[in-house]
């Protein structure tokens, strides 16, 4: 038996029916065609699902899509800037950071969360916000470098 939910994604309201049973990823992939969002192991520990739900980072494999009801969720897709890429993902590129693309938009979500909260944070601030995601091309050192320096210029742009 399907339920209909009511959300936002990505600034857009929509409506979807599923079953109770559903993921947050499997709805976001499967009836909205929002594909940024990747699988890896379906139990909350690679990152590679992560989104905003409310604002806050989490796993849309562990995460009902009925629990949604009235919710806001962001995806990867909705953090595109509206003229190329954020300074984010413009970091990300400069330091080769991302290799595969497999674990990217849960690294880019998740990394979108810290500067958002905290836009100079330090390396450990990094590390520890990056540390439930699975890399397995990059080593983490380039993705930590792209990162340590948006931070700075962050720094800069507010001295």
């Amino acid at each position: 038996m399907k339920k209909a939910v009511k959300f936002v994604v990505n600034g857009r309201e929509v409506e979807v029916q599923v079953e109770p049973r559903t993921s947050l990823g499997d709805c976001l992939r499967s009836e909205l065609g929002l594909t940024g969002t990747h699988f890896g192991c379906e139990q909350g520990v690679c990152g590679a699902c992560t989104v905003l739900v409310e604002g806050e980072a989490i796993r849309s494999c562990l995460m009902f899509a009925v629990q949604l009801e009235g919710m806001t969720v962001q995806t990867v897709e909705g953090l595109c800037a509206p003229t190329g890429l954020t300074s984010l993902q413009q970091k990300l590129h400069e330091h080769h950071a991302l290799q595969c693309g497999y674990c990217t938009p849960g690294i880019v979500v998740t990394l979108h969360h810290l500067f958002v909260n905290n836009p100079t944070p330090d390396e450990d601030e990094i590390r520890d916000a990056i540390s439930g995601n699975i890399c397995r091309c990059t080593g983490y050192q380039p993705i930590i470098a792209a990162a340590m320096a948006l931070a700075r210029d962050n720094r800069k742009a507010s001295t």
